[in-house]
């Protein structure tokens, strides 16, 4: 897969040699900005810092998270889970350390709309979706094609890109409200609408945010599904504070705490640890 850069490649680093190793460990040469997961590690933080007027919200933070997998991120209130997200995204430069998207893709010098079009995908806890357009236009408009003004005025869909969206909709359980405007959507749906919209672009990693604040439980139970089916193909790091929810996920979870890991293995592992329950799990 060779990824089409934006004008701002070169200067982001993206075709600077220092910025990727070139030969995979399958020996195929890796084009410049391409993902390299040969060692299967989709993103590496190594000893991050980001203070804010002296209060360090990332103090040496080290995570990877490998290709495919659904990792849920844990933690009390403070404790550095936003700002992680806004240093991967490039919302938020470290004050040091190194943020890796593969082998060689250096987060840290691309800026937000550049990692965005490198395939990693955020989605904050409140839904942001075009409440006046319907479920399908809102599919359309988050597809990943040639926004140009000439040919968004011009083009039909392709057959191919309304199987996709109506594939889609059957994954985010939304087939049968296609045609209806997304702000008639109860608070669980425009969830799942958005994350649908993330879809549409193709990310290899997912940021999801709180996703099930604010859902009934059977909504709740139908996006755990939806992710546990997303993995593999995607990667997800999954923030939340519901233990039920983040339970039903299954895997990893890592607990933050003071901007660094506090603990990090299975569920039941780290809800028996005795420093998790006094910082976070015993409030």
């Amino acid at each position: 897969m060779t990824t089409v850069l934006d004008p701002g490649a070169d200067r982001a680093g993206l075709n600077d040699p220092q910025n990727w190793q070139g030969p995979a460990s399958s020996g195929r040469v890796l084009k410049p900005g391409e993902l390299d997961l040969s060692h299967n590690v989709i993103l590496y933080l190594e000893d991050i810092c980001v203070s804010f007027d002296g209060f360090k919200a990332i103090n040496n933070l080290n995570l990877t998270i490998d290709a495919g997998e659904l990792r849920c991120i844990i933690g009390p209130n403070g404790a550095g889970k936003t700002t992680m997200m806004d240093v991967i995204t490039g919302k938020t430069r470290p004050d040091s350390g190194k943020a890796f998207f593969g082998q060689t893709l250096d987060l840290t010098r691309l800026t937000e709309p550049e990692i965005a079009h490198l395939g990693i995908g955020r989605k904050f806890q409140k839904p942001t979706v075009f409440e006046n357009h319907t479920v399908f236009e809102n599919l359309e408009l988050a597809m990943k094609t040639d926004k140009r003004v000439w040919r968004s005025m011009l083009a039909a869909l392709l057959d191919d890109e309304r199987d996709r969206i109506s594939d889609t909709l059957k994954l985010i359980r939304l087939a049968g409200e296609a045609d209806r405007r997304a702000g008639l959507l109860s608070h669980g749906q425009k969830q799942w609408l958005e994350i649908g919209m993330l879809l549409m672009q193709d990310p290899r990693l997912l940021l999801l945010d709180e996703p099930v604040a604010g859902m009934t439980d059977d909504e709740t139970e139908r996006t755990a599904e939806l992710f546990v089916s997303l993995a593999g193909k995607h990667s997800l790091m999954v923030v939340e504070h519901d233990m039920a929810f983040v339970e039903a996920l299954g895997g990893k979870v890592t607990v933050l705490h003071e901007g660094s890991v506090l603990a990090e293995g299975d569920l039941a592992t780290v809800q028996a640890d005795p420093r998790v329950i006094e910082v976070y799990l015993g409030r």
